[in-house]
């Protein structure tokens, strides 16, 4: 058996050739709906009306894993994400530094009412918060759990904005990339639009 192994034929450059074909199709098949997506969202190819987004593009897009976020169980957020799973899904994650007052609850209460303004889409949309100092009424989103450092340290937002001062929403998509953010300036009416118009081109999450 050995001796056979040692006289196996090199590949052909035609069978090299149909192999990176064959890569090339699978990558295709799995990222292309998610490039095209992304590509149309951003610029309004293909979009009749031209719309463009109201939220704030991130660029380059952020893995979420960059974060180092975890939930209670010190399970890792990016674990929800990846093309490796089949039911992974988009996410608004809430963030807010210092005690959340106003625009902070504020936040948390429109990223519900979006997130239930989807209709159809809303099971495509997660919800999860980074609040260093969580109200007792968070009890009652039971949908939204909280998230925490895995290193004790607050992560550095992208964007570099203040949290205390700005709260935001970020949106992250199905292979964990931080792509958009909203912060109090932002209305309910511009979320929902925006997402809206992401749900009805993206094929994925």
């Amino acid at each position: 058996m050995a001796e056979s192994e040692q006289h196996k034929p090199e590949p052909t450059p035609a069978q090299v050739r149909r192999g990176r074909r064959i890569a090339l199709l699978l990558f295709a098949i799995g990222f292309g709906p998610m490039i095209v997506a992304t590509v149309m969202f951003y610029t309004g190819w293909m979009n009749p009306t031209g719309q463009s987004n109201n939220g704030t593009l991130v660029r380059p897009p952020v893995a979420v894993a960059d974060l180092g976020l975890v939930n209670g169980d010190g399970e890792p957020l990016a674990d929800r994400f990846g093309p490796q799973k089949a039911d992974a899904t988009w996410m608004m994650l809430v963030v807010a530094g210092g005690e959340c007052a106003a625009e902070c609850q504020e936040q948390v209460y429109l990223a519900r009412q979006v997130n239930t303004a989807l209709g159809k889409n809303q099971d495509r949309m997660q919800r999860a918060a980074y609040l260093e100092q969580a109200p007792d009424d968070l009890s009652g989103y039971p949908d939204m759990p909280l998230m925490q450092s895995g290193n004790g340290e607050s992560p550095r937002w992208p964007g570099n904005v203040d949290i205390e001062r700005t709260p935001q929403i970020y949106v992250i998509d199905p292979f964990g990339n931080i792509m958009m953010r909203y912060g109090p300036g932002h209305t309910g009416k511009a979320m929902l639009e925006d997402l809206k118009h992401l749900m009805k081109i993206s094929h994925i999450g």
